[in-house]
């Protein structure tokens, strides 16, 4: 259930982050003047600058949905999304506050189960849920870490007022974005760049990299063996996939390259069979093993999953981590803060309706024009209801889903996401946003300043999902107010 009224109201009220209408806050005043110096033209011809670049690197990303050629560029707005020193430094703590407690909180269910019998959350929404593996039951993974890299989704709606919208504890995506949109920013505008003291971010690579060698099997003799897990070409991140496995200098590779023997597993290679330690997967639970999970999977590997159950290899993430990120259990997260850390949550959820509660459920329906409506195993913006922007028709065939799967649906407040300056078609205007900052987690836990801003490019729309039309920002965090004469990349 909702938490108060007031947070309600506070969700209704469009916050613009330079400050504008009124005094331009100080982390946007070099912007704001960059920008009234700068010609619509000359602003024009960065863009498509920008544009080229993009697509001689070959960043696109894929919607299956569309048929004939679904690779697409994803759009990259030229003017930067910046939080201050101060802004930082509370999501930072929150972010690391969060992680530490889902990773509990998974380590917690595939055990003693302690919040269940607690009463803390329903045990039938954890154990009956599909994202429970009782395959993971009992098993002790490296440093006790299930979710080595999540991408937390904020928004913002308030000066002071970030909010978690979602937890990504599987395969989260969009780091590459990240990467790729700082480096068009410091060739492109070197001279705005440098006016700035910006914390860098080139090094996610080596962070990522480090994480995962800190969660090498026990076992593991010398250097460990890291290779990344792609399902392939076709895969609608295979771009990130590759960038990220050419970053951090590790083999790339796909389910028929590696191969098991007495629950160790092998990359094959032209001078024979050599050992994997740690691998970072980005294909789904179900397609990682044939032998336990889809027989007809052809995209994994047979007796990988024995083999990680024995302790000869490190998955990551984690099978099963995806019990801490279903939108059912995203309304109990501060709960487990609480339960596992002894501490107040940091960062806020946004009020949750639990349409399998029957209060919950009759709320809704009675104010469905006014609540956006998600599937709790949804992704992508998609199968979701944006009430105010839904039609009636729309709003009652909707209702008629919840009333037969209520359980399949939470809903809450239709969100004001902050708005940031974008250049659009008719100029520059406020666009709404969110951001995705990426945790890694093993022997300690990382936390590479910014993240991956996405902007709804529609005027409008709330909705910044790339695979809806939405595009990307580069994220500065400042280090300092002051002007930097020099910084790092």
């Amino acid at each position: 259930m909702p938490e108060a009224d007031d947070a309600l109201a506070l969700l209704t009220q469009i916050f613009d982050e330079t400050g504008l209408p009124g005094d331009c806050l100080p982390q946007y005043a070099l912007i704001r003047q960059w920008l009234d110096e700068m010609p619509r033209e000359s602003i024009e011809h960065k863009r498509r600058e920008a544009e080229l670049l993009f697509r001689r690197i070959g960043i696109t990303f894929a919607v299956y949905t569309e048929g004939v050629s679904p690779e697409r560029l994803i759009p990259f707005d030229i003017i930067p999304r910046v939080l201050a020193p101060a802004e930082w430094n509370v999501l930072q703590r929150g972010l690391t506050q969060r992680v530490k407690a889902l990773n509990a909180f998974i380590y917690d269910v595939y055990h003693d189960r302690e919040i269940l019998l607690a009463g803390k959350i329903p045990s039938a929404l954890v154990l009956q849920n599909d994202g429970f593996r009782p395959e993971m039951q009992g098993f002790e993974p490296a440093q006790n870490t299930y979710v080595h890299i999540a991408g937390i989704d904020m928004v913002r709606v308030g000066p002071k007022d970030f909010y978690v919208l979602e937890d990504n504890c599987r395969t989260p995506s969009g780091v590459s974005y990240m990467l790729e949109n700082r480096e068009a920013m410091m060739r492109l505008f070197p001279d705005l760049y440098s006016r700035h003291r910006i914390a860098p971010v080139s090094h996610y690579p080596e962070e990522l990299r480090d994480t995962l060698r800190s969660v090498a099997p026990v076992n593991c003799e010398g250097e460990p063996a890291i290779v990344l897990l792609t399902p392939g070409a076709n895969n609608s991140a295979y771009y990130e996939h590759s960038f990220l496995a050419d970053e951090m200098g590790i083999e790339l590779v796909e389910g028929v390259d590696l191969v098991v023997d007495d629950n160790i597993v092998y990359k094959r290679t032209t001078e024979g069979l050599r050992r994997v330690d740690v691998i970072y997967r980005r294909l789904d639970d179900d397609y990682v093993d044939p032998l336990t999970f889809l027989p007809d999977s052809m995209l994994g590997t047979p007796g990988l999953f024995n083999a990680y159950r024995a302790g000869n290899v490190t998955l990551a993430n984690a099978i099963g981590a995806g019990i801490a990120d279903d939108k059912a259990i995203y309304p109990f997260v501060p709960e487990m803060i609480r339960f596992y850390l002894g501490e107040e949550p940091i960062l806020a959820n946004v009020p949750t309706y639990r349409c399998s509660e029957k209060s919950d459920l009759t709320y809704v329906l009675e104010h469905l024009h006014e609540l956006v409506v998600k599937e709790t195993k949804g992704s992508g913006g998609y199968g979701m209801l944006v009430g105010p922007h839904a039609t009636k028709a729309e709003r009652e065939l909707f209702a008629e889903k919840l009333k037969s799967r209520p359980h399949d649906y939470i809903a809450q407040p239709t969100l004001a996401l902050s708005t940031c300056p974008t250049f659009v078609e008719s100029g520059i205007a406020p666009r709404h946003v969110d951001l995705r900052p990426f945790v890694l987690a093993g022997k300690e836990i990382r936390i590479v300043a910014g993240g991956l801003t996405r902007v709804a490019l529609r005027d409008g729309s709330l909705v910044v999902n790339s695979s809806q039309g939405g595009g990307t920002k580069d994220t500065w965090v400042l280090e300092s107010l002051g002007h930097a004469q020099s910084h790092r990349g």
